[in-house]
């Protein structure tokens, strides 16, 4: 699992940053968001008519989650 783009979030509010990721090789998931929540950092899919396009169990989610933030991290200190 590895980020393909990632598109911090500077317009305030809880979300952190959108990112494209590759989840398996050949499986791909466009604009996942990355959310600053009460309980630590939540990585939510796009929507589709409403409802949700994709989910992850929490485990998965975590895992990208952090490679995410690892991304804005490294993003943030190439701005120097």
């Amino acid at each position: 699992m590895h980020i393909l783009s990632i598109r911090p979030d500077t317009r305030g509010g809880n979300t952190v940053a959108r990112f494209d990721a590759e989840l398996a090789p050949g499986i791909r998931a466009y604009d996942l968001k990355l959310v600053q929540a009460r309980g630590g950092l939540r990585v939510f899919g796009p929507s589709i008519a409403g409802g949700s396009a994709v989910t992850f169990a929490p485990q998965v989610a975590d895992a990208l989650a952090r490679l995410a933030m690892g991304e804005v991290a490294r993003n943030d200190r190439t701005a120097d």
